[in-house]
């Protein structure tokens, strides 16, 4: 039952279709595409395409892509796996002969191909029911006429005028006047635009060969780069099997390795053998939760790649075993001190959007250009931003994620599903990079351990571990009692450099024949219902 004596928003209830977006003409967006004759696919993908122009540090075009669908209702999830890979000629030599140690975030060498427009297109085409050219309309028509600029999206554009300013592109289009647009300013990508045009005439192969390709593959080529037209020609995207895990009585759907669904899934395996009861932010429950994750995300550091170039043990990580012998090892008194290393830089840019249409078909779509706008690199004729997430590639040699040629990096980004009996029951995502997976899980067991409506679970105090040793960054809105209690046991406890992640949620009441959607509060976004 929601406590209304807490301030926080109330969830959104309507019958027949909802929208949940991290904007508020996105989630508008998505409902107008439904009422026009779409359905669920075709108002995600043109809800996706309008926040990669009005959340330009978010996402766009020139990131990657992660996709669960239900068709009808049903628990028969689809997954797509819309990550780039590495150009051809990318090795770890090639960064040892430049002395580099790392993948520099505003270098060529951090872009790996971008993967959106291959599962855009190839989802619409498989699953939508519109012209893919009035999917991609609204998107160009902000982009060409103007846009204005939110709170957040302003907060999180004057971050990274630094990084904006050191690309002439970048400089030029999102600093015309030497400076990040203040909210309520109107702004235009006239360039974005003209790309989504092609885009929509052309389809996949106007973004990956062509003009686009062209100009992408020479500016990076010309900062030192090695990518190809090849390299973009042959990029593709694919349909993977969904991996699982049951927690309580539900059925919780990820998409597999190179993303970090699976560390969602083993945290959940963890909090499975306690019992969810009493304060669902009680200091015995978070310390609960910031062990189950960090020992989740030392597996994850240790042994999360890409499957086609190397040995994920999958079912080795989703084992009973596994989660057993992990949690075995928290201990409520005192924080443990004996982890491997971790690695976990926090607090990329994504958006997650999720729709559900009047047959009840379900989308949990997420797109990202990783950083907030990505390497700041802007190819300087199409306008599209550049993701950085070749920066998540280990340079240790050996490793499983380890850069190589061809390869799709560990990927933060994860669409999640719950089904139940047969039928789907809620699409759901959380944003924020490496929190995402401690993000799904949090969202999941408040939900389904204590019962709270998807909008008070969303709005909670987050915290997430910072380092291998017990240093834990915490939103300030989380109780100086409970942050007291923590250190007592051992923890370090730090403020958050800014609001933790962003989350939206749908679930689906089939009793009612009705449908319950929340929106994150740190960010601009609604949920919004037919």
């Amino acid at each position: 039952m929601r406590n209304f004596e807490k301030p926080t928003r109330s969830v959104v209830l309507s019958r027949h279709a909802m929208a949940a977006t991290s904007h508020p003409s996105a989630t508008l967006l998505a409902l107008q595409i439904l009422e026009a004759g779409g359905n669920a696919m075709d108002a995600a993908i043109a809800a996706s395409a309008l926040q990669c122009v009005v959340e330009p540090g978010s996402t766009g075009i020139g990131g990657d892509c992660f996709v669960l669908y239900a068709p009808g209702g049903s628990d028969q999830v689809v997954a797509y796996n819309g990550s780039g890979r590495t150009p051809a000629a990318l090795t770890l030599d090639w960064f040892t002969e430049r002395g580099l140690n790392e993948v520099p975030r505003s270098s060529p060498s951090a872009v790996t191909v971008p993967g959106a427009i291959d599962a855009w297109t190839r989802l619409h085409a498989d699953h939508g029911r519109m012209p893919f050219a009035d999917v991609l309309a609204p998107a160009i028509r902000f982009a060409e006429e103007g846009y204005a600029i939110s709170p957040r999206v302003h907060h999180d554009w004057f971050l990274e005028e630094k990084l904006l300013a050191a690309d002439p592109t970048a400089a030029r289009i999102f600093l015309p006047k030497g400076r990040a647009p203040k909210i309520g300013e109107v702004h235009h990508q006239p360039e974005l635009a003209a790309s989504l045009k092609r885009i929509a005439a052309e389809g996949r192969d106007g973004f990956y060969t062509g003009a686009l390709a062209e100009d992408m593959v020479s500016y990076l080529r010309s900062l030192g780069g090695v990518h190809t037209l090849a390299d973009f020609a042959e990029a593709r995207g694919e349909y993977v099997t969904p991996i699982t895990t049951q927690f309580r009585d539900h059925t919780i759907h990820e998409c597999p390795p190179n993303g970090q669904g699976i560390i969602a899934l083993l945290i959940l395996n963890i909090l499975s053998r306690f019992e969810g009861k009493g304060d669902p932010q009680s200091p015995d429950r978070l310390h609960l939760e910031i062990e189950a994750t960090r020992l989740a995300y030392a597996a994850r550091d240790a042994w999360l790649a890409d499957p086609d170039k190397a040995d994920v043990p999958v079912e080795q990580l989703l084992s009973e075993a596994f989660a057993e012998r992990l949690a075995g090892m928290i201990d409520l008194r005192r924080a443990l001190t004996d982890l491997p290393a971790l690695e976990m830089p926090l607090h990329r840019d994504t958006v997650y959007i999720t729709v559900v249409d009047r047959d009840r078909n379900a989308v949990s779509f997420i797109n990202s250009v990783f950083d907030s706008f990505g390497s700041g690199l802007v190819a300087p004729r199409s306008g599209i931003v550049l993701h950085n997430r070749g920066q998540s590639f280990s340079m240790k040699p050996g490793h499983p994620n380890v850069v190589a040629p061809g390869k799709r990096p560990l990927h933060t980004i994860i669409p999640g599903m719950v089904t139940r009996a047969g039928r789907v029951e809620m699409p759901f995502g959380v944003m924020g990079g490496y929190y995402q997976a401690m993000g799904h899980a949090h969202l999941i067991s408040k939900v389904f351990d204590y019962g709270m409506d998807l909008q008070e679970a969303i709005d909670l105090p987050r915290l997430i571990p910072k380092s291998s040793g017990t240093l834990v960054e915490a939103e300030h809105t989380l109780p100086a009692a409970t942050v007291s209690d923590l250190e007592r046991r051992g923890f370090s406890i730090i403020p958050a450099e800014g609001p933790i992640g962003g989350a939206q949620a749908i679930r689906i009441d089939w009793e009612n024949g009705t449908l319950v959607g929340a929106s994150e509060s740190r960010k601009d976004g609604i949920a919004l219902g037919l």
